[in-house]
């Protein structure tokens, strides 16, 4: 007489219930059958057939000529950069705020820059003065006392009035854009930079001429 183990006595009395419920048990999901393919095996797929390696070096020197396209064609694309170029430049020498750096956006360093090119500054001179400077190495020891004596003394007058100039546009500003974020050391220093530099050398170029009333 052959007597059931537990086991199997279990599995029989569960196959009768599994088989009245029918389909409602899924039974386990079948593989693809296939491997999955690597990436770059799908992507040469998807790009086409992929062209055979040049035999020679004038081949290569061919194909690269082709995949870079016609002088012309090279020619053009470069002009094309150029006048982009060139435009960009122009925009921002305008004082078009989208051309801009960084540091001369918005109305209050616009309004800046037309209190400075509004003025007729001693400190202009400062460019000048360093390539006098640089030529006084080139002339007899008591001359460059003379000529460094000198330029000491308008290096004084020059950040004396680099001083007056930051406080007069800090008001100023203030007065115009009583909620403007910026501090008052950054517009003195932007104001003095400006006016140090020679008025045909400033960029954007100046919208006001000396003398206006801004």
């Amino acid at each position: 007489m052959k007597f059931l183990r537990r086991g199997e006595a279990t599995e029989t009395a569960a196959t009768p219930a599994a088989d009245a419920k029918g389909s409602d048990v899924a039974g386990p999901t079948a593989g693809k059958g296939r491997p999955t393919p690597k990436r770059r095996d799908a992507q040469g797929k998807r790009r086409g057939p992929v062209a055979p390696a040049p035999k020679t070096a004038r081949e290569a020197r061919e194909r690269r000529r082709a995949l870079k396209g016609s002088k012309a064609d090279r020619r053009e694309s470069a002009a094309d950069r150029r006048a982009a170029a060139a435009d960009r430049r122009a925009r921002m020498l305008a004082g078009e705020d989208k051309f801009l750096l960084p540091r001369d956006r918005g109305p209050v360093r616009a309004y800046v820059r037309d209190l400075v090119d509004a003025r007729r500054n001693l400190v202009g001179l400062f460019m000048p003065l360093a390539l006098v400077l640089i030529l006084t190495m080139f002339l007899t020891p008591a001359v460059q006392a003379y000529i460094t004596l000198g330029m000491l003394v308008m290096m004084a007058f020059m950040v004396t009035e680099g001083v007056l100039l930051g406080r007069i546009v800090n008001k100023r500003v203030r007065e115009r854009y009583p909620d403007h974020t910026d501090s008052a050391m950054s517009l003195g220093w932007y104001a003095f930079v400006r006016a140090s530099q020679i008025r045909r050398m400033r960029a954007p170029k100046p919208q006001v001429s000396p003398g206006d009333s801004v």
